[in-house]
């Protein structure tokens, strides 16, 4: 859509006011949805909940790293810091804990594990990109930061705030509530692409590298889930553990991703930089469909 019907003149300063909108509430609703008590339940089970955040801020956090190395000079170079910035990103919650739940894995630690990641994101993600996206040149102010607490954890910590009445009003509206979720971070991904388009992205790309990009993807992925198996096994994990650390830790979250993009980027840059998570993102899934399945059955 943003390719055929970018936002674009007058338009564009009500489309960033109904992102802003879109981000405070997708983290209001995070801080609504997240439940203290599982919260205080899954840290017990602090191995895996260590394993999970140390996979997710460590091993991929070098891997978009290198791979954004590898790839800058081949490709544009926003979307060679997009590698970088995949590399940092939070693992996902809801299809994390599904996956783990087809796989027969430990969905209760599944589930704090990537709401912690996930919460801890909020500082951890731009602090640890601004840290190594300055080695190539890329330079997050600190007004980017104020943002980032005001759209991002303020909203979290009402919606922790006014957990008790609010988390009944969620439940009992689910699907609508799921919708409004989903088109925030839809209206984030096109805006940030409309951007991309309005800048020149389809004469700034061609096609030969978005097949380096596939590429590169493809041996992340293969790294993603090979290396979170084999740690879980080198860890002596359960199996139902190992199957939550695989989920849990090669996922990454579109839903943080897209949103602190809109913040930290204008939607020129922002659309570049979210073309690998958005491969990411998509092959990740398809990928663990049969894995799963399969996984069940063990």
């Amino acid at each position: 859509m943003a390719t055929l019907f970018p936002v674009r003149g007058t338009a564009e300063p009500i489309a960033a006011f109904a992102v802003s909108a879109g981000i405070f509430w997708i983290f209001l609703l995070h801080g609504i949805r997240l439940d203290r008590q599982e919260v205080v339940a899954g840290f017990r089970n602090w191995r895996l909940q260590s394993a999970v955040f140390g996979y997710v801020f460590g091993a991929m956090v070098v891997a978009g790293f290198i791979l954004s190395r590898i790839v800058d000079g081949h490709i544009a170079p926003m979307i060679a810091v997009g590698f970088l910035y995949l590399g940092c990103l939070p693992s996902t919650i809801q299809s994390a804990a599904s996956y783990t739940a087809i796989a027969k894995g430990n969905m209760g630690a599944s589930v704090v594990a990537a709401a912690t990641v996930n919460l801890s994101s909020i500082i951890i993600t731009p602090v640890v990109f601004a840290l190594l996206a300055s080695s190539v040149g890329i330079v997050i102010t600190g007004g980017s930061f104020v943002k980032i607490i005001t759209m991002l954890l303020l909203p979290f910590v009402i919606g922790q705030l006014i957990q008790g009445w609010a988390r009944p009003w969620v439940a009992q509206y689910g699907n609508i509530v799921g919708w409004s979720d989903k088109i925030a971070i839809s209206l984030a991904v096109y805006v940030a692409f409309s951007g991309a388009v309005v800048a020149g992205i389809w004469q700034q790309v061609p096609g030969d590298q978005f097949l380096i990009v596939a590429i590169a993807i493809t041996a992340l992925l293969m790294f993603a889930f090979g290396g979170a198996w084999l740690l879980g096994g080198i860890a002596g994990f359960a199996l139902n553990d190992r199957k939550a650390l695989l989920f849990g830790g090669a996922q990454k979250s579109i839903a943080v991703g897209a949103p602190l993009a809109a913040i930290l980027f204008p939607p020129e840059n922002a659309g570049l930089l979210l073309i690998p998570l958005l491969f990411y993102h998509l092959s990740s899934l398809v990928l663990s469909a049969p894995l799963a399945v399969r996984l069940s059955k063990s």
